[in-house]
């Protein structure tokens, strides 16, 4: 194949890929380059060869215009396997039909989506071997391109390959690889080398060519193969003889557009109509082209000439030669032209079957403003919306907007859509459509709504001071307005005062605190929001002990979400996080442990990708504390696949209480350098809790205590206790009685409000570390009963850990010996290695050299093989154990067969029988 001359590289990887395929091991590729160099032909050699060795093979191609319908990607790449669905539990098969506009329902959650999709395409290659190709992935719209890189982290055993082709943006182009994509195997397309460009440009040529306008081609092109191919088929004979020039300031792919441009421009009047109607219309149906083109009072056979040039293929569907035929045609057509192909395919396309497409043209169709087209419009932003398209939704908004004759609706329907838009994470063009928003007319509440977006994109964007002040002004000029949305901003207020991070930070908290007394009463019963500003409010202004009953009332109430309530499920998807870390606050474990795994379900139902980072990081923070690190990195691996800044944090903590060194100072390197553009919550909140862990437990305490002094100066390190333990260890142990004492004041103070195990333990632990003489070990015998009693396994162990040190100092070798031993086993069995190395340290000094721990079957296993084990042992089907992992059936399977044999055995029955604890 011509194009793929000086490919070698690239072939032998995808053919690797189609290989480990066959055998069972799915994988993916990502193929990345700038316009022309040669990604299609890449993707058509994949096609080739796999269609040559039994491979079914099914193609997405991303289009521009296209790029707002939420998973319509995702649906031409499964649209001609659909029946296969039929296979697929009923909520996987309810989630399909919802969100390719098959079936009403509420949003399908996005990861039930991609879990279905994963079940779906191991089922199709069940038959056979699957290739899946995604040309131009820089246009798929943002839900399938989640769903399609959630795939492809997940396949593991199915015989499944994919591969997406990634235009590098050029400048002035909006196409941009999808950040869900990241991270995948990859290889690049550069130009070809100097003889493959000789060779290829010669292969091109119709006739002789000036020497000195060959090597003028060769240069410019920069070995991009399409422009070697193209720019000597459109290059007028008079410039190929003598004097071959090119704008200097257009890149590569720009000057291919105007090739076609070119090429366009000498085809009859009707062919160049027709083609420019197909260039609208991206679905590529032939059938819908032909309605079109009857409507336009064209020929059906109009396209030949278009044909005979080489620019598209017409058979059951529409196929242009390159996405940037389509591209050059339709920017290149003279806007009352690309109304009338747009005013075509609207009349053609059945509003039954596809009312948005149908509007969207419509829409293109309008000079001017149109308010029934407007109407249309935002409507299909309604049915976006409810199919979980929420980039869909926000620009069918947006271009409802522009076409509002009213000012006044058309401020409102702007605010609207700037609503969407920051929702759906695309903050800059929120800020846009708030210019246009705040043009007006707006009425006193819309005037308030746009102050409190332009408060929520300020914090969202810079994370500083500046996000609690500007929340709290919006706070205050809803509450004659809107008092049920006043109180939300107020609630917004606290929680952006509490993580921000920056030192002094304490001052703003209440003073955001004392103006939130003064926000309106609930204008109906409380909701779980209510309560927890009511509480929040109270424990700043009046202190700890004073909220704890009223915090503890709140999180009763967003338990309560558990049974199913809509309106505490939403509260609870908003204010999870703060919930939870409240719980932390008022030290009640069984309620962190219950809103971590409902913030966690809420976030999954939801298919909030920007919300389940956050849950996850909770629920990683329970299973730390509680030992269970196994858990813990299972939890870690789903945030790194969601690609949110939070999934380092989830690293950073695991890894400071397993004690690697290295990996913390890499992650916390990683999380300074965003930083900045983020403010110093992160820092602050994170790394001062991880590394005065990661320091107290190698025993460097000065080290411990500089980072949990850093950490403190944090309001949220405070809020949610994590800092107050860390910091008294470190403090003590590094002779600064002084700051441990300070903290242990108010730790206890905070303890005895809280009454439970946990909190008391705590403090009891901390007192006998700041205690000499005889009490100290009765503080210590006192915190040992206490955690012994909590599910907070780590600190228990820690304890342990602290009192046999003790013990050894105050020449009691053998008491000392057996807290040691006790706490040696129990860190060593959680994988707290750095505090176990010290409480090895420990009993080596005493004379006893500690026991290696026993070697157990499980050892073998991987943390995801563990997971499964214990899954399968509780009697879950491989098919069950798929949709809470989110892997396929087939992938589960696999893992099963070694589990089997790493465990030597060879039934489920077995694997019941064996201690997976």
């Amino acid at each position: 194949m011509a194009h793929l001359l000086g490919r070698r590289a690239e072939r032998e990887a995808v053919d690797a890929l189609l290989s480990r395929a066959r055998a069972g091991r799915s994988g993916s590729l990502v193929v990345r380059g700038e316009a022309g160099i040669g990604k299609t032909a890449l993707l058509e050699h994949a096609r080739a060869a796999a269609r040559s060795t039994g491979f079914r093979v099914e193609v997405s191609v991303g289009v521009e215009s296209e790029s707002q319908f939420a998973f319509a990607g995702l649906h031409q790449l499964c649209a001609s396997v659909l029946h296969h669905a039929s296979a697929l539990p009923e909520p996987q098969q309810r989630a399909l039909a919802v969100a390719f506009g098959e079936q009403a329902g509420d949003p399908p959650d996005r990861f039930l989506v991609g879990l279905a999709t994963l079940s779906l395409l191991a089922e199709v290659a069940e038959a056979a071997p699957l290739l899946c190709l995604v040309d131009d992935a820089q246009w798929l719209d943002d839900a399938s391109a989640q769903v399609l890189a959630f795939v492809a982290r997940r396949v593991s055993a199915e015989r499944i390959a994919l591969m997406f082709a990634v235009r590098d943006p050029a400048r002035g182009d909006a196409a941009a690889e999808p950040a869900a994509l990241a991270g995948l195997p990859e290889v690049r397309l550069d130009g070809l080398g100097e003889a493959h460009a000789r060779e290829l440009l010669t292969s091109a040529l119709r006739a002789p060519l000036d020497e000195r306008v060959f090597e003028r081609i060769i240069a410019e092109s920069y070995g991009n193969p399409l422009a070697l191919l193209e720019l000597p088929l459109s290059a007028p004979a008079a410039q190929l003889a003598g004097g071959y020039e090119l704008p200097s300031a257009l890149d590569v792919p720009r000057r291919l557009e105007e090739s076609f441009r070119r090429r366009s421009h000498s085809l009859p009047v009707d062919t160049r109509l027709l083609l420019l109607t197909a260039a609208a219309e991206p679905t590529g149906d032939a059938a819908l082209l032909r309605r079109a083109a009857a409507l336009l009072g064209v020929a059906d056979d109009a396209l030949g000439p278009a044909e005979a040039a080489g620019l598209l293929q017409v058979n059951a569907r529409v196929r242009f030669r390159h996405p940037l035929v389509r591209s050059a045609i339709y920017r290149d057509a003279a806007p009352p032209d690309v109304r009338r192909a747009h005013e075509a395919l609207a009349a053609a396309t059945d509003a039954d079957v596809d009312p948005d497409r149908r509007a969207w043209h419509r829409a293109q169709a309008v000079l001017g403003t149109d308010e029934h087209v407007a109407a249309e419009l935002e409507r299909s932003a309604g049915r976006a919306r409810a199919r979980g398209g929420l980039a869909a939704s926000a620009a069918f908004m947006q271009q409802a907007a522009a076409l509002t004759p009213d000012p006044a609706t058309r401020a409102g329907r702007a605010l609207e859509a700037a609503y969407a838009k920051h929702e759906a994470g695309a903050s800059e063009a929120a800020s846009d459509l708030l210019a246009m928003a705040a043009a007006g007319p707006l009425d006193a509440l819309q005037r308030a709504r746009v102050e409190l977006l332009r408060a929520r994109i300020a914090y969202h964007v810079a994370r500083d001071g500046e996000g609690p002040v500007m929340l709290l002004k919006a706070a205050e000029s809803l509450a004659r307005l809107h008092p049920a949305l006043s109180r939300e901003t107020y609630l917004d207020a606290l929680d952006a005062a509490i993580s921000t991070g920056d030192p002094g930070m304490g001052s703003a908290v209440r003073d955001v605190a004392e103006a939130a007394r003064r926000a309106p009463v609930p204008p109906g019963p409380p909701r779980p929001a209510d309560l927890l500003l009511d509480g929040l409010v109270t424990t700043f202004t009046r202190g700890h002990a004073a909220g704890v009953p009223e915090l503890r009332q709140a999180l009763a109430a967003f338990c309560d979400g558990v049974s199913g309530d809509p309106a505490t499920d939403a509260d609870i998807r908003r204010w999870g996080w703060l919930a939870a870390r409240t719980a932390m606050t008022v030290f009640d474990e069984d309620l962190f442990f219950t809103l971590g795994a409902h913030h966690m379900r809420s976030a999954r139902e939801a298919g909030a990708l920007a919300t389940l980072p956050a849950a996850l990081l909770v629920q990683s923070v329970m299973l730390v504390l509680s030992g269970e690190f196994t858990r813990a990195a299972e939890q870690t691996e789903a945030a790194a696949a969601t690609k949110a800044g939070l999934h380092l944090h989830t690293r950073l903590i695991l890894a400071a209480w397993r004690g690697h060194a290295e990996e913390a100072a890499e992650i916390t390197s990683m999380i300074g350098q965003a930083g900045p553009a983020r403010g110093r919550s992160a820092e602050m909140i994170i790394a001062g809790y991880a590394l005065a862990v990661l320091h107290n437990g190698s025993g460097d305490y000065a080290a411990a205590q500089s980072a949990a002094a850093r950490g403190i100066e944090s309001e949220g390190l405070k809020y949610n206790n994590l800092i107050y333990s860390e910091l008294i260890e470190a403090a003590s142990r590094s002779g600064q009685p002084e700051s441990a004492t300070e903290a242990l004041a108010e730790l206890t103070a905070r303890a005895n409000a809280a009454g439970t195990p946990w909190a008391l333990g705590l403090a009891a632990r901390s007192r006998a570390m700041t205690t000499t003489g005889p009490d100290a070990e009765d503080h210590y015998r006192e915190a040992i009963d206490h955690l012994a009693r909590s599910r907070m396994a780590a600190h228990l162990a820690r304890t342990h850990l602290v009192y046999g040190e003790w013990l050894r100092r105050e020449g009691r070798r053998q008491d000392a010996r057996e807290q040691l031993r006790t706490a040696h086993d129990m860190l060593t069995t959680m994988g707290a290695e750095a505090f176990a190395e010290r409480a090895a340290r420990e009993l080596r000094a005493t004379g006893e050299h500690p026991q290696k721990r026993t070697a157990k079957p499980t050892d073998a296993l991987t943390a995801q093989e563990l997971h499964i084990a214990r899954l399968v042992a509780g009697g879950a089907t491989s098919r069950e154990v798929g949709t809470q992992l989110f892997l396929s059936p087939r992938t589960i399977e696999a893992h099963l067969r070694n589990i089997f044999r790493k465990l030597g055995i060879t039934s489920r029955r077995q694997l019941r029988e064996m201690p997976l604890s």
